[in-house]
C-alpha cells in the first residue's frame, strides 16, 4: 500500500534545513533565526532544488504563531509593565507611531497603494521579542533597569501587535461593508472573548491544571498545556471569530498567574522552538532573491530606516521620557529590528490582498538584514555613549533623569557563580551568604530572576547554555563555579563554556545519569555530584559510623568512591586499601567536640594540670579558641571561656570527658 508522505517529507525537509542554517548562524556569530530564514529560501520556490509545499508548511507555520503568542501571554506581567509604566507606555507608543508613518511616508515616493504602506508602516513599528531578549541576554542587560524598561517597551509592542491583528481586517474590510459597524463588531467580539476567558476560562483552566496535578502524571501536564494553547486560540477563532493570536496570547495570559506558569513554559518550550523554527522557515520561503536583488535600492532605504532611523528617533525620544541616557541608549539598540511580529502583520496584509509577494519579500529583507545587524548594535552601545558625551550639551538633556531603579552590583572578584536556582542553587547561596563569600546567581526564569534582584542576590538573567551570558559572570576572576541545573545535557554545555573561558576555575556539578558523570568529569569538571547516587553513598557512610568505624577514615572512603564517579563494585586499589584499613582499625573511636562553659573547673589551668587523658583515658587533639584553631596543644596551654575542645577517644572515654568538663 502506498503512503502519502509529502507533510512528513516537508516537516523533515524544514527541520534538517534549519539546523544545518541555525548552527551554521551561530558559528559565525549571528542570530539562529537568520540561519532559519535563509533555510526557508533554500527550500523556497525561488531557488533551485527542493522545493517545499508552502501550503504544507504555513499550516505548521500557524502553529508555530500559536505557541509563540501563548509565550508572550505566559510570561506577561502586568506588575513588571507597571513598574516601567512612565518609560514604557508613552515611549512605545510615540515610538510606533512615529515608525508606521516613517515607513508609510517611504512608501509614498515608492509609489505603493494607501493600504500597503500602512501595512510595511506597522510590520516597521514592532521588534522582534526573540531578537531582543537575545541581544539584552548575550549582553548581560536582560535584569538591568534599562533592560527592563526595554521589555516593558516591547510587551506595549506585543499588545499592540495583537490589536492591529484584530482591527486589520476591518480596515481592509471590502467596500461593500460598512468599516464601522465591522469595527464595532470586531471590537464587540474581542470584548466578549476577554470577559469570557477572564471570567470562565481562568477557572477552567486552572481547575483542570490543578486535576492534572494531582493525578501526578507528566505526559497528561504536557499535554494538558499544549492542549490549552491550541484548543483555546482554535476556539476563539470557530467561536468568537477572533485571531488565533489573540486566542493563545490570553491562554497564556490566564496561565501565567497560576503557580504552575513555570513548569508549563518549560513544558511548551520544546513545542514552541519547534513550530516557531518552521514558522521562521516558512517565512524565508516567501523571500524572491531576483526582486530583491532587483530592488537592492528599496532594501537599503528599508534596512536604514529600521536600523539607522529607529535607532536614532528612539533615543531622541529620552528629550521627553523620564529616562536616563544609558536606559534610552539600551532600548534604542534593542529595538532597532522586526521579526516575528512584523512577518505575522505581513502575512495578514497578503492573505487581505493589500500586500502583494514581492512586498512582502522587502519586509523579510529588512528584517533579515537588521537581525543580522542587531548584535553590533549592543556593541555600539559604550561607543555611542562616549561619542554622545563629547557634546555636554546635548548629552545632558538626553541623561535629565536618573534611572528608575538601580541596578544590584556584580560581584567583580573572589565570588562565587551558582548556574541555577533551584532548590540545591538556593541552599549553596544562602550559606555562601552566610560566610560572606560573594556570590553570583545564573537565572534562565524571569520572574525568579526579578525576586532574587528583589531580595538583593545579584543575578544575571539568562540561559548560561544557549547565549553569551557567562562572558559577563566574570568566570576568570571567580572562585568557583557550580553548575545546579537538572538538565545534563545543558550542564555539559556550561561546563565546557566555563573551561574555555576559564581554564583553571574549579567546577563543581550535577549530573542526573551515572554516565553523564564521566561525561562532564571529562569535559573539565573538577567534582561531578549525583544526587541519588551521593544518598545512597551516605546510607553507606551512617552506616559504617553507626557500626563504631571512626569516621575520618569513612569520610576517606567515601570520598575515594566520589572520585572514582560512583562505582561502589571497589575495583580501585585506593579502595581496596581504605577497606582494609577500615577492618583493621578500632571500632568506636569518636572525635567530639565541646565547648567549656565559664562553670568548667578546667577554666585557668593548663593541659598538664588536667590531664585529661590520664583521667579519662581520652585525648585532646585541637582547641578552638578566638576561631583559631591549635592543633595539637602545648601542655602548657592555658583553658579559657568557650575554648572549643576537640576530643578523640572510644565511646566511654569521651562520655568521662565530657563529665570531667561540665562539672562544676
Amino acid at each position: 500500500m502506498h503512503h502519502d508522505i509529502s507533510l512528513l517529507t516537508n516537516i523533515t525537509v524544514a527541520i534538517v534545513t534549519a539546523f544545518a542554517g541555525g548552527f551554521i548562524a551561530r558559528r559565525v556569530g549571528l542570530p539562529t533565526i537568520v540561519g532559519y530564514l535563509i533555510a526557508g529560501m533554500a527550500i523556497g520556490p525561488f531557488t533551485p532544488g527542493f522545493v517545499g509545499d508552502i501550503v504544507d508548511i504555513s499550516q505548521l507555520a500557524e502553529i508555530g504563531v500559536i505557541f509563540l503568542m501563548f509565550g508572550v501571554g505566559l510570561h506577561f506581567s502586568l506588575k513588571d509593565l507597571w513598574a516601567v509604566r512612565s518609560v514604557a507606555v508613552p515611549g512605545a507608543v510615540l515610538q510606533m507611531l512615529i515608525a508606521t508613518l516613517l515607513g508609510f511616508l517611504l512608501t509614498r515616493l515608492w509609489g505603493w497603494s494607501v493600504g500597503a504602506g500602512l501595512i510595511l508602516g506597522f510590520s516597521l513599528s514592532i521588534a522582534s521579542t526573540v531578537v531582543l531578549l537575545r541581544g539584552l541576554m548575550d549582553n548581560g542587560l536582560l535584569n538591568t533597569n534599562a533592560g527592563r524598561v526595554a521589555v516593558g517597551w516591547l510587551v506595549l509592542e506585543d499588545l499592540a501587535t495583537v490589536g492591529i491583528l484584530v482591527l486589520l481586517p476591518v480596515l481592509f474590510a471590502p467596500a461593500t461593508e460598512n468599516p464601522w459597524m465591522g469595527a464595532g463588531l470586531a471590537i464587540f467580539k474581542v470584548a466578549l472573548f476577554v470577559g469570557f476567558m477572564l471570567i470562565i476560562g481562568t477557572r477552567v483552566l486552572r481547575w483542570i491544571l490543578d486535576s492534572i496535578i494531582h493525578s501526578r502524571s507528566r505526559e497528561l501536564f504536557i499535554l494538558a498545556a499544549v492542549a490549552a494553547a491550541l484548543g483555546t486560540a482554535f476556539a476563539s477563532a470557530l467561536l468568537f471569530g477572533v485571531s488565533l493570536a489573540l486566542g493563545a496570547f490570553l491562554a497564556g495570559v490566564v496561565l501565567g498567574e497560576s503557580e504552575a506558569s513555570h513548569q508549563i513554559g518549560n513544558d511548551v518550550l520544546p513545542f514552541r522552538e519547534t513550530f516557531a523554527v518552521i514558522f521562521f522557515v516558512s517565512v524565508g520561503m516567501l523571500v524572491n532573491p531576483v526582486y530583491l536583488w532587483e530592488n537592492a535600492g528599496q532594501v537599503l532605504a528599508l534596512m536604514a530606516l529600521i536600523v539607522i532611523g529607529k535607532a536614532i528617533f528612539t533615543q531622541f525620544l529620552g528629550f521627553v521620557l523620564p529616562a536616563s541616557g544609558r536606559t534610552m541608549l539600551v532600548v534604542s539598540a534593542g529595538l532597532s529590528q522586526i521579526g516575528e511580529f512584523s512577518f505575522i502583520v505581513g502575512q495578514s496584509g497578503v492573505y487581505l490582498g493589500v500586500l502583494s509577494q514581492d512586498q512582502y519579500s522587502l519586509i523579510l529583507a529588512g528584517a533579515l538584514l537588521s537581525i543580522m545587524v542587531n548584535p553590533l548594535m549592543f556593541r555600539g552601545i559604550p561607543h555611542a555613549e562616549r561619542w554622545l558625551r563629547r557634546f555636554p550639551w546635548l548629552w545632558s538633556r538626553l541623561d535629565r533623569h536618573p534611572p528608575l531603579s538601580h541596578d544590584l552590583a556584580l560581584p567583580q572578584a573572589d565570588h562565587v557563580v551558582v548556574v541555577g536556582y533551584g532548590r540545591v542553587g538556593q541552599h549553596i547561596v544562602t550559606v555562601l551568604e552566610q560566610l560572606n563569600i560573594p556570590r553570583l546567581v545564573v537565572e534562565i526564569d524571569a520572574r525568579r530572576a526579578a525576586e532574587f534582584v528583589a531580595q538583593g542576590v545579584p543575578t544575571l538573567y539568562g540561559d548560561a547554555a544557549n547565549s553569551e551570558v557567562l562572558l559577563y559572570a566574570g568566570l576568570p576572576q571567580a572562585q568557583a563555579l557550580v553548575v545546579t541545573l537538572p538538565d545534563e545535557t545543558a550542564t555539559e554545555v556550561v561546563v565546557a563554556a566555563a573551561q574555555s573561558l576559564a581554564p583553571n576555575l574549579p567546577v563543581i556539578a550535577r549530573a542526573s545519569t551515572t554516565s553523564g558523570v564521566g561525561r562532564i568529569t571529562k569535559l573539565g569538571a573538577d567534582a561531578v555530584i549525583h544526587p541519588e547516587l551521593e544518598g545512597g553513598l551516605e546510607i553507606v557512610r551512617h552506616t559504617l559510623l553507626t557500626l563504631g568505624f571512626p569516621a575520618t577514615q569513612v569520610q576517606s572512603y567515601t570520598d575515594a568512591v566520589r572520585h572514582d564517579q560512583y562505582d561502589t563494585t571497589v575495583t580501585t586499589r585506593l579502595e581496596h586499601q581504605l577497606l582494609v584499613q577500615l577492618m583493621q582499625t578500632a571500632r568506636g573511636m569518636q572525635i567530639a567536640w565541646r565547648t567549656l562553659p565559664e562553670t568548667s573547673p578546667l577554666i585557668g589551668r593548663s593541659l598538664a594540670e588536667v590531664n585529661l587523658r590520664a583521667c579519662t583515658g581520652a585525648s585532646i587533639i585541637a582547641i578552638i579558641r578566638d576561631q583559631q584553631m591549635l592543633a595539637n596543644p602545648k601542655s602548657s596551654t592555658i583553658f579559657r571561656t568557650n575554648d572549643m575542645i576537640g576530643l578523640i577517644g572510644d565511646g566511654h572515654d569521651v562520655a568521662a570527658a565530657e563529665q570531667m568538663i561540665t562539672d562544676a
